[in-house]
């Protein structure tokens, strides 16, 4: 299998999310193959199909103060945060490619983080029997969320690499109330750019679902080496 990656540097929530549907549909005429957009977001608070309004905590006016924006999507889960020092990734794949299992495919992104982090960082992260994503104790690191559309995935995960985790406080994280919110910056001890970790998501991304390519066609603001093709 073929991996597309594309790194967009900071790109609007409507506007990767419009890009998202149009790679859906690409997708499923197999004019590309699977894609992974690497981005982040200006400030956004996104409410999945199982979110509820007390989910926000803050007030309009302190949103807005932020310069942050609300949506409620089509992915699973609850509501999550997404902001400026957060890799953000969505992952465009043929489900049909990858056993048509979608468990598999979430546990599978699962390790990619679990994988990296013990790899790049010598930091020992794992999964929570009761929440999705990837967790350091008790502390989410990165958030995982898929949508599928007639096979074709979309949606992804929340990397959070030196977020500022105040911002968490806006919101119930995914409806939970007694787990916190860590970052790579907080647990390594250094400010790790998005570019570096773009880099070891790519490599983790490529070993853990056995891609034989990986490609950059439209290499952005985080591309730094080129180094993980082939």
């Amino acid at each position: 299998m073929k991996l597309n990656i594309r790194r967009l540097g900071r790109i609007g929530y409507q506007q990767a999310l419009d890009l998202q549907l149009q790679l859906v549909e690409q997708r499923r005429a197999e004019q590309i193959p699977d894609t992974l957009l690497l981005l982040e977001h200006p400030p956004v608070i996104t409410m999945g199909r199982s979110a509820v309004d007390s989910d926000i905590l803050a007030s309009a006016d302190e949103l807005e103060r932020a310069g942050a924006t609300l949506h409620r999507i089509t992915r699973g889960g609850e509501t999550t945060y997404h902001g400026p020092g957060q890799l953000v990734g969505y992952i465009i794949a043929n489900l049909y490619e990858h056993q048509r299992q979608l468990k598999r495919f979430i546990s599978n992104l699962e390790q990619v983080f679990i994988e990296l982090l013990a790899e790049h960082y010598a930091i020992s992260a794992g999964r929570d029997e009761e929440h999705r994503g990837v967790w350091v104790g008790n502390e989410k690191i990165t958030a995982v969320g898929i949508a599928v559309n007639r096979s074709i995935t979309m949606h992804g995960f929340a990397f959070n690499v030196h977020t500022d985790l105040s911002h968490f406080g806006w919101i119930v994280a995914c409806g939970i109330t007694d787990r916190g919110q860590t970052s790579l910056q907080q647990l390594s001890g250094r400010n790790v750019s998005l570019a570096e970790a773009g880099d070891a998501v790519a490599q983790s991304f490529q070993t853990v679902f056995g891609y034989e390519a990986v490609e950059d066609p439209d290499a952005g603001s985080f591309r730094t080496t080129v180094g993980i093709s082939g």
